[in-house]
């Protein structure tokens, strides 16, 4: 055999093995990524699902019965009768 032929499949062969090297840490670091991807997703979803339920009980405590309610019994608030309103009208002002 040749010198130059004997270099030459060495060098061919330390290609090989280093492509194929790279190849399966490539391949590694798609794994991690990808799991590191489902982890953020299984966040996602557990802060949407908080996100509904802190929407739900927003709704809940803000509706008109509920705060008419705490008005009325905590505050001690309640409709005006129709002689207690009195109409105050703004006299026209012409602005600068």
């Amino acid at each position: 055999m040749n010198r130059g032929r004997v270099v030459t499949a060495l060098v061919l062969l330390l290609a090989i093995t280093a492509s194929g090297v790279l190849v399966v840490h490539a391949k590694y670091l798609t794994r991690m990524s990808f799991n590191q991807l489902q982890e953020i997703r299984g966040q996602r979803d557990g802060l949407d699902l908080e996100w509904n339920h802190l929407r739900l009980e927003e709704a809940a405590l803000s509706t008109d019965v509920r705060v008419e309610r705490k008005a009325r019994d905590e505050l001690g608030m309640y409709l005006p009768r129709v002689g207690d309103v009195m109409l105050i009208e703004e006299a026209d002002h012409e602005f600068p």
